[in-house]
């Protein structure tokens, strides 16, 4: 793996970095994502690249749509049923969430878009679907 020489100095870049600056009001219900500035990877909250173990990562807003990946309904831990989901951003990153409406009516490849509700039981991102896809036989 190559490093750079310690005797040039570089600006701080990955997780910490997007802490520290300023968020904007508009962009407090976006999803920020990083992305390895070496082989350009997009990951969510991540420390090191996991491709090619890089640290210097940047940090790039999401534009909020996706495509869910995997959906199941979990019982445990709350008053009624939720779904949990793992979006597969359009960016190439992937992210679990909570996709709105039945928990039984998300599917894998439904197409959703970032919603400005927030999950109250975990803080988790919540999507809710851009268009009802036709299902003849369920």
């Amino acid at each position: 793996m190559y490093h750079h020489s310690a005797s040039t100095a570089h600006p701080a870049a990955g997780f910490a970095t997007g802490l520290l600056d300023p968020v904007s009001a508009d962009s407090r219900d976006a999803i920020h994502f990083q992305r390895c500035t070496w082989c350009g990877t997009a990951m969510y909250h991540r420390l090191l690249c996991p491709v090619c173990q890089g640290s210097e990562l940047r940090t790039e807003r999401s534009e909020g749509t996706g495509t869910v990946r995997h959906s199941t309904v979990v019982h445990r831990n709350t008053p009624a049923a939720r779904n949990v989901s793992l979006i597969e951003m359009s960016e190439g990153f992937v992210v679990r969430g909570r996709v709105m409406g039945p928990p039984v009516g998300i599917h894998s490849g439904d197409r959703v878009r970032l919603s400005t509700a927030k999950d109250p039981v975990r803080g988790e991102p919540v999507f809710q679907l851009v268009d009802e896809p036709y299902r003849a036989w369920t």
